[in-house]
């Protein structure tokens, strides 16, 4: 038997695992199906945990497989949904071998003391259908230059550069400058983005089933926003610049957005933050990279906000704030909208502080190496995160999850 480690999840060229980062996969090839076993050292329950494998060992243990001729089945055999990324959407598969991919991704639930897992990854004579839709990411040209995400739990959106430009003279228009994130909360399991959007503003400001958008951002952080911190001042930059959509579902959509560089206390700064969005989480994944003058590595303290006054108008919000380690939370609780959290996880945390508009958990960054961190929130609407308690066990066991990730390695016959 030849063992084999996939080093490539540790440093896939776009870096697009993230539950599954050191992740360890064991494999079998039994002529057309491979046998994969999944271990973790966890005790507690992991919801939807995204498995992602090198698609290049996959391609390995079954020369030629093709992403649409392939099915993952659990250990029961029920097939499971997957997803195979392109890491490299100008590579080219001339000999038709399946070659110009990145990973394949597919979840497991393990249950409470569950340690591991087995499944297959199997060719199959027909094509494998689509996948019901549970990440998704678009630019919304049509609303000034939104950039809204969503998965199965919750939706956001954030501001770009048409929001932040001036109302041209005798024009009615909206203007917002800030790098805020912002937080739609759903009660469906179904895309609600390209839904809501269509129906217009003045709708999803109101629960008519779906959800709705009552999260306040203004000029704060919003819900996960990013700045340097001079232990005094945060200083942050403005909408997004541009954008990537690298990966979009069904199981996970990554995207980045860059922002132009800004002032931070004497020093100027650019950021571009990658956000690893997947299905089954209330907390997305952000890789912000800083950038500064050339040559200038100091470190940066990065601090990541929650604005102190998220709640909706005339809601007569009860705020609660808990700071714990890598946690930064906020459970609000008003008037008729009903209770929602939100959370910041930073595994690399030092501290906490507040600016006037914001609650601030801070960590140092070295400028050009992302910081990571965990951001988002829930609707105790939505019937699972009903109580400030539930919320602080979501975000503890997400500060589990990430210290603890699951492992993989692969092993094939001669």
């Amino acid at each position: 038997m030849k063992r084999l480690v996939l080093a490539s999840l540790l440093g896939a060229p776009l870096a697009l695992s993230t539950y599954t980062a050191h992740a360890a996969v064991v494999a079998d090839k039994v002529g057309d199906k491979v046998n994969v076993s999944v271990q973790h050292d966890l005790a507690i329950a992991r919801p939807s945990e995204t498995i992602a494998i090198a698609w290049k060992d996959v391609n390995a243990a079954l020369p030629g497989a093709m992403i649409q001729k392939i099915a993952v089945k659990d250990a029961s055999g029920r097939v499971l949904p997957h997803q195979v990324t392109n890491i490299a959407p100008q590579a080219k598969d001339p000999n038709n071998e399946g070659i110009a991919y990145g990973e394949l991704l597919f979840q497991h639930s393990f249950a409470a003391g569950e340690k591991s897992a087995s499944f297959t990854i199997e060719r199959i004579d027909g094509v494998a259908p689509p996948f019901p839709v549970k990440a998704f990411a678009r630019h919304i040209p049509e609303r000034l230059d939104d950039f809204a995400w969503e998965n199965d739990k919750v939706a956001h959106r954030t501001y770009g550069p048409a929001l932040a430009a001036p109302a041209p003279a005798g024009v009615v228009k909206e203007v917002l400058v800030t790098s805020g994130l912002d937080l739609w909360f759903k009660r469906v399991d179904y895309p609600i983005v390209d839904r809501w959007y269509n129906k217009g503003h003045d709708h999803y400001h109101k629960d008519q089933g779906e959800g709705m958008d009552m999260y306040n951002v203004g000029k704060s952080r919003g819900a996960g926003g990013a700045g340097i911190w001079d232990g005094k001042t945060l200083h942050t930059g403005v909408n997004w610049a541009s954008y990537k959509i690298l990966a979009n579902g069904p199981i996970r959509a990554v995207f980045e957005l860059h922002y132009a560089p800004w002032d931070a206390g004497g020093r100027q700064v650019s950021e571009v933050k990658r956000f690893t969005v997947d299905a089954g989480h209330w907390l997305d994944r952000i890789d912000s990279t800083f950038t500064t003058t050339a040559g200038d590595t100091t470190p940066l303290t990065v601090a990541i906000g929650l604005n102190k006054t998220p709640g909706d108008k005339g809601q007569d919000p009860k705020i609660q704030v808990g700071r714990d380690g890598k946690v930064l939370l906020q459970w609000v609780e008003q008037k008729s909208n009903d209770a929602f959290g939100t959370a910041v996880v930073l595994p690399t945390a030092e501290g906490f502080a507040q600016d006037p508009l914001n609650e601030l958990i801070f960590a140092k960054a070295t400028p050009g190496q992302p910081l990571r961190y965990y951001a988002g929130g829930a609707w105790s609407r939505a019937g699972e995160i009903t109580s400030r308690a539930k919320w602080q066990q979501v975000t503890q066991d997400q500060a589990a999850r990430d210290a603890s990730p699951v492992r993989v390695n692969l092993a094939k016959q001669r």
